[in-house]
């Protein structure tokens, strides 16, 4: 950009790149390539080396997904970015970047059931603890603490029980000990900035509203380049001791002359070249697409969403709504803190009638896409308890919000006539026994 601009109107369709010098081009090509011919030895040693940042292997950067990451960071007000093959690798990445096998972290219950399994079983066989706090009470976050304690984590508009974290309050926790909070914002961007309200790492699984069109898995991680990882080194080892896998480099300080993006060159360099969940170029053009989209179709999103609350308000066949407009008390206050954008696109609800209602609701639908996705152009809808969450245990399902007659719906972008028209229909039919 000419100028450099902090509206996202402008930033999704100018940040990261301007025209190809070469020919001209001015959407941005996809790099479809392993590597990358190095000028001398001279310039594949300093990359190598973290000297200067460059191409080396497409396993760990890309011009494509460099372009996209740029955007992400500029749009987020982070430092650097970092694409990855899809949101789940994007939230283990964000835990392993700071967690070894012995440490723990402590995470909100209110979490999509992916992440919730990852944290209760996967992580804990790696041997990363996963503590789960309430947050209803901020302070449980510090009574769940100790000395190893290494990050906090949760979702901004939790997917599904769409209860509004209290970003600030608990970030305001955790910095005087050394305690980053990572912020998943998958459902709620252009509306939240996370860093803003003190978050240190934002997560996203860009499969969502990013892309926008359910075409493409991948995920991000943005690295606010706002927290002092050397403040507490015994609180966070791995950026203040040397790694043996880099050449023992200490994090905190081998890269400080690049900017203040020690946690995003550590994913990269290290989680990234070992792991090796690389978003692809063409997923990464697809991304760029949405994203160019995102501010117009995140204000349809909510204000179809509206409506439908509106509309699920006069029926009878719904017992509870879960939207942040209409909570009560907290949560509504963090809302309106939290979601300046709008209160998106997410609406939950509880049916009255037997445990069959919401199977009944789910089947009879004929608009909505009965599918394991939110945040795509179409309207969406899912059955928590038999699908996402089905794995969990039956006292997990109960922390995540999940109940047999919980229904989470992904309003879309088609005309609200249409929308309310099919969920009328539905409704109808849950209430048949």
């Amino acid at each position: 950009m000419a100028r450099k601009s902090l509206h996202p109107e402008t930033i999704v369709l100018h940040a990261g790149w301007r025209a190809d010098p070469a020919t001209g081009a001015v959407a941005p090509p996809i790099y479809q390539t392993t590597s990358y011919q190095f000028r001398d030895t001279e310039h594949a040693a300093n990359l190598f080396a973290l000297k200067e940042l460059g191409n080396i292997y497409t396993r760990l950067q890309n011009p494509t997904t460099g372009i996209l990451e740029e955007r992400m960071a500029a749009l987020e007000g982070g430092a650097a970015a970092l694409g990855l093959a899809s949101g789940q690798a994007a939230s283990a990445f964000a835990v392993q970047n700071l967690a070894r096998a012995g440490d723990n972290i402590v995470s909100s219950t209110d979490l999509y059931g992916g992440t919730w399994n990852l944290f209760a079983n996967s992580l804990k066989n790696m041997g990363i603890e996963v503590r789960f706090a309430d947050p209803a009470d901020p302070e449980s976050f510090r009574r769940a603490t100790d000395d190893k304690t290494r990050a906090y984590y949760a979702e901004t508009l939790p997917n599904p029980k769409l209860r509004v974290f209290p970003i600030a309050e608990v970030a305001a926790i955790g910095r005087p000990m050394g305690i980053p909070l990572i912020m998943d914002n998958t459902a709620a961007p252009i509306l939240c900035r996370p860093f803003e309200h003190g978050a240190a790492v934002v997560v996203y699984s860009t499969t969502k509203y990013i892309g926008g069109h359910g075409t493409s898995i991948g995920g991000m991680l943005i690295d606010g380049g706002n927290f002092d990882w050397e403040a507490h080194p015994e609180r966070q080892p791995l950026f203040n001791l040397p790694d043996p896998s880099y050449h023992g480099a200490v994090w905190s300080q081998a890269v400080k002359g690049l900017g203040p993006i020690a946690y995003a060159i550590r994913a990269r360099v290290v989680l990234l070249r070992d792991l090796g969940a690389a978003m692809s170029p063409f997923n990464a053009f697809q991304f760029l697409q949405g994203l160019e989209t995102l501010p117009l179709r995140m204000a349809r999103h909510c204000q179809n969403a509206n409506a439908v609350v509106d509309f699920l308000k006069c029926r009878s066949e719904v017992s509870t709504i879960i939207y942040p407009s209409v909570q009560q008390g907290v949560s509504r206050v963090r809302a309106d803190r939290y979601l300046s954008g709008g209160y998106g696109g997410l609406v939950g609800f509880e049916l009255n009638g037997d445990s069959e209602a919401g199977r009944r609701f789910i089947d009879a639908l004929q608009l909505f896409y009965h599918v394991a996705n939110i945040g795509d152009s179409r309207s969406l809808a899912i059955h928590p308890a038999s699908t996402t969450h089905s794995q969990l245990s039956a006292e997990d399902q109960t922390a995540t919000g999940v109940t047999k007659g919980y229904v989470r719906l992904s309003v879309g972008l088609e005309h609200i006539d249409d929308i309310v028209e099919d969920l009328d229909q539905a409704l109808a039919a849950s209430a048949r026994s």
